[in-house]
């Protein structure tokens, strides 16, 4: 319980402070809006009441001040309008100012490395983690901390009130209103809690198996689990209803136990009041009052109902979101050490696993690469490769060993492009680069003139995951991507892979040609992309197995057992003689 108390600290804080003063404001409206309703019940019965007893004498009836009273009452009508709607303005905009935050901060926990590489291993979660999980946290502000804040200052103002009137029912009102106002949320949290975590739960279940559903409806159609995938997702839906149906009934239990407690506040309050108007002890019209104030004590206690109810479903996202808040927190990872002058990079007996893997990804590789130069990586499927790529990227972190490296960035297979104007999704590589630049980006890859031809030019949007290019032109956009930003340290993985061949020939030579003086490091089994190469790695099973040089015997021999369009599994099929250590770049 109390790590749950410092998840939602931690969430409640990231509030900016002009939010806090928001805040602040819309529960001082708040505030206004209760006591002026308060006062308006009371101030009205204690009105009407007033005025039947003046008329029922010429005399009082004649001096009797009625407009004052009057224009009491419509300033308090006017007064908690005005209130309800300001806190309504307010609190709101300092909740999607808090949501705001949050989100900024999960974007930058999620794009530390690690994180990264797991999110894009679950796209789902980043869906839920920014909707679902968020939103459920707008509760936090809107109705837990604000309600309760109001109900306790509302109601410890009525019971003063009623003290002021008669001493005893003003401690019997307040203990009243502290004992049930506060024992029915509690209660009410902790039947809640179960259902609402459940029900949230369900939604992401249903959520996940309708994405599936719709996403994968031809490979289910084949595999003829499509009924199955749409009972699953009736399953969800109908579990979420039940938990649904759950917290309704609570809250209808919640609804009649505040009306149960209103009715014996309200009772008691006739007796203690009648009794003492009856001995004379205050007027009738202030009986009244205080009489008629009661029938809204309970409103800001009430007001809690839906944040005690939804309170699983806060502290089930708290729980969730609060690591990533913790490790964002903690500050980004030092850069990586440089590597000795002259290097692009150097690995030095390097192990590293994947998160959850049992047994090393690679295990001492000690590798390095003179800078200018272009490496290629090659091995079987699962060999190591592209782990090899995301140490050097920063990805993953060396279980032991060290890795050193220039400034590098990473060209994946699959390069996420964005539903924006073409220019917009070259600005991720460099967001203050002109439009000149994007068009010398755009021509060294190849693009200038589809572009040129496309009616909003640079403007022009693409569609979801780059709808509109061809599987060429989405790559030749990556590639520009790549050629805005200035790491000296270039990362290939299978850059030309699924390409035709005369459009991944055209696309590694603008490669090579732009280049210059950047290193380049191509993980692949392509003939056609190690031909690029100055040196050669062969990787198996995550061991270093050789190095070659251009010109030497083993780098001939690697590259020729590489094919255009075939999987390199010969590269590993027929042993190479020499030591794996005798052409590497150090010695």
């Amino acid at each position: 319980m109390k790590r749950d108390v410092t998840r939602l600290a931690a969430v409640a804080r990231l509030l900016p402070a002009k939010g806090r003063r928001r805040l602040l404001t819309g529960f001082a409206l708040a505030c206004l809006a209760v006591l002026s309703g308060i006062g308006l019940l009371g101030l009205s019965g204690w009105f009407i009441t007033a005025t039947a007893i003046a008329g029922l004498t010429v005399a009082t009836a004649a001096t009797f001040d009625v407009f004052s009273p009057a224009a009491a009452i419509r300033f308090l009508a006017l007064a908690r309008t005005a209130g309800r709607y300001g806190e309504r303005l307010t609190t709101h905009d300092a909740t999607l100012r808090a949501l705001a935050a949050l989100r900024e901060r999960l974007f930058v926990a999620w794009s530390a490395p690690v994180a990264a590489r797991r999110l894009a291993l679950q796209p789902r979660r980043l869906l839920f983690r920014l909707t679902a999980d968020i939103d459920a946290l707008d509760s936090l502000h809107l109705r837990l901390l604000l309600p309760i804040g109001v109900a306790l200052l509302t109601g410890g103002v009525l019971a003063i009130a009623l003290a002021l009137i008669e001493p005893a029912i003003g401690m019997m009102a307040a203990g009243l209103l502290l004992a049930a106002g506060l024992a029915i949320p509690f209660v009410l949290t902790r039947l809640g809690v179960r259902p609402s975590r459940r029900r949230g739960v369900a939604l992401e279940a249903m959520r996940a198996r309708t994405i599936d559903l719709v996403a994968g409806q031809a490979e289910l159609q084949l595999a003829g689990r499509l009924r199955a995938q749409v009972a699953a997702v009736m399953a969800a839906d109908a579990y979420a209803a039940r938990q649904e149906d759950r917290l309704n009934r609570l809250e209808a239990g919640a609804t009649f136990a505040f009306g149960l407690a209103s009715t014996l506040l309200l009772a008691g309050l006739l007796l203690a009041l009648g009794e003492a108007a009856q001995s004379g002890r205050i007027g009738a019209p202030l009986a009244a009052l205080g009489i008629l104030a009661a029938l809204a004590a309970f409103e800001p206690f009430a007001a809690l109902r839906r944040g005690a109810l939804e309170f699983g479903r806060t502290l089930l996202a708290s729980r969730r979101i609060a690591p990533s808040l913790a490790a964002e927190a903690g500050g980004r990872p030092a850069p990586p050490p440089r590597p000795p002058q002259g290097f692009a990079f150097r690995l030095e007996a390097v192990t590293a696993r994947h998160p959850g893997a049992r047994t090393p990804a690679l295990q001492d590789i000690t590798l390095a690469l003179p800078q200018g130069e272009v490496l290629a990586l090659v091995g079987s499927s699962g060999a190591g490769k592209s782990t090899i790529l995301a140490v050097l990227a920063g990805e993953i972190a060396p279980e032991s060993g060290r890795a050193m490296r220039l400034a590098a960035v990473l060209l994946t297979q699959h390069s996420e492009l964005f539903s924006d104007s073409i220019g917009e999704n070259l600005r991720l590589a460099d967001p203050e680069a002109d439009d000149g630049r994007l068009r010398l980006a755009l021509d060294g890859a190849g693009l200038a003139a589809h572009v040129a031809s496309l009616s909003e030019g640079i403007d022009s949007r693409l569609g979801e995951g780059g709808a509109g290019l061809s599987t060429g032109q989405a790559r030749r956009l990556a590639f520009a991507r790549l050629l805005l930003h200035g790491a000296p340290l270039w990362l290939l993985d299978e850059p030309t892979e699924g390409l035709d061949d005369a459009t991944a020939r055209d696309l590694l030579y603008r490669i090579r040609d732009a280049g210059g003086a950047r290193s380049i490091v191509i993980a692949t089994h392509l003939h056609r992309e190690a031909a690029l190469a100055d040196r050669i790695a062969l990787v198996e099973d995550g061991r270093l197995m050789a190095v070659a040089t251009r010109g030497q015997p083993h780098f001939d021999a690697l590259l020729a057992r590489l094919r255009t369009g075939q999987p390199d599994r010969a590269v590993a099929a027929t042993p190479l003689s020499g030591h794996p250590t005798e052409a590497r770049p150090w010695n």
